[in-house]
């Protein structure tokens, strides 16, 4: 359970970086929306920590942000 829990959120974290990359800023921005909610919901479960969480989700803001 955790390990499908795992890659769903590292699947999620790959497609926000290639949005990132192809410099798609709305895709990044509704990516961001959905990788927030998977990390949160995994974290809830157990499956990841809290700061871990949130230290996850402030590096992908700042990515996001840099791309303004």
């Amino acid at each position: 359970m955790n390990r499908a829990v795992r890659s769903e959120v590292r699947s999620g974290i790959k497609k926000f970086l290639d949005a990132v990359d192809a410099e798609n800023k709305d895709g990044a921005s509704k990516q961001l929306q959905v990788v927030t909610k998977l990390v949160d919901t995994a974290a809830g479960k157990g499956v990841y920590h809290r700061n871990t969480t949130a230290r996850t989700k402030s590096r992908l803001h700042k990515k996001l942000n840099a791309m303004a």
